[in-house]
């Protein structure tokens, strides 16, 4: 199989496990995250949510690189 072909699979593969995880754990509305509401107008911040998002995404793509 390509190097191509590969990288396609595992990505599906990764997509397919955030979905399941997306179904049954609900992020958003994290303390941390920032929301202000006035009059009609709603503001909200997810500071936390990216933080974890992106602290998942960074160990997701280090154990990528090293599988490599």
């Amino acid at each position: 199989m390509s190097g191509i072909g590969k990288t396609l699979m595992l990505l599906g593969v990764i997509l397919f496990v955030f979905g399941l995880v997306m179904q049954f754990v609900k992020i958003g509305r994290l303390p941390g995250d920032l929301l202000f509401k006035k009059g009609n107008t709603t503001f909200y911040f997810p500071i936390m949510t990216s933080i974890i998002v992106s602290v998942v995404l960074s160990f997701i793509f280090y154990v990528i690189g090293k599988w490599k």
